[in-house]
């Protein structure tokens, strides 16, 4: 408990945004031709298969990922180092904001565009959502939480497993990492159910 104190209610908040990773890799994924906007590590391993000539991995999609998500970090980082930072309060102001503001135009072109706009459609969304997530991936690796990335959780499980007591650890910020899974999948079964179930996809 003490750590989550220490950074007051980043961490609670960075839980949220963990969800919310859930969320638009579950629709990008789902709907968007089987590729992550937030999760790199399985964009480089589809690209890796579509090196291979797997079939049904589509090597644009995921360079077009990986650039967008890195223009976001690359934007964020300067942001994270400019006079602005120096108002802690307002980099992150700012940094939500862009987030915010790019998720939702993303959201806004999925349900504005004509049926007939999918060809172009599904890069302008990759690359509005994956630049959004790069640019929060960078804002959190700066704040500097532990645990809570927000976007990927394999770090997290193999410290939840090698901290344990269990591993003759300390068994520190067990409840912090535990959370941290929990929400990954609750956002990633959210959005899942909303693409499967109610449909929200854009337009094939």
């Amino acid at each position: 408990m003490t750590a989550d104190r220490s950074h007051g209610p980043l961490p609670a908040f960075l839980v949220c945004l963990t969800v919310v990773t859930g969320l638009v890799d579950a629709f990008s994924y789902l709907s968007l031709g089987h590729v992550f906007v937030a999760n790199m590590t399985g964009n480089v391993v589809f690209l890796g298969f579509a090196a291979a000539g797997a079939p049904g991995f589509h090597w644009e999609l995921y360079v077009l990922a990986l650039l967008a998500f890195g223009f976001g970090a690359v934007a964020s980082g300067r942001l994270g180092r400019s006079p602005i930072a120096r108002s802690r309060r307002r980099w992150l102001v700012i940094a939500a904001a862009v987030e915010a503001g790019l998720l939702w135009i993303a959201a806004a072109c999925a349900f504005a565009a004509p049926s007939d706009a999918a060809a172009w459609l599904h890069y302008l969304l990759i690359a509005l959502v994956a630049v959004a997530m790069g640019s929060r991936n960078a804002t959190v690796r700066q704040l500097n939480v532990p645990d809570l990335t927000t976007t990927v959780v394999t770090r997290t499980i193999t410290g939840l497993a090698a901290d344990s007591r269990l591993a003759g650890g300390p068994g520190r910020n067990l409840g912090r990492r535990l959370r941290a899974i929990l929400a990954l999948f609750a956002g990633a079964a959210l959005g899942a159910f909303m693409v499967l179930r109610w449909g929200l996809a854009p337009p094939h």
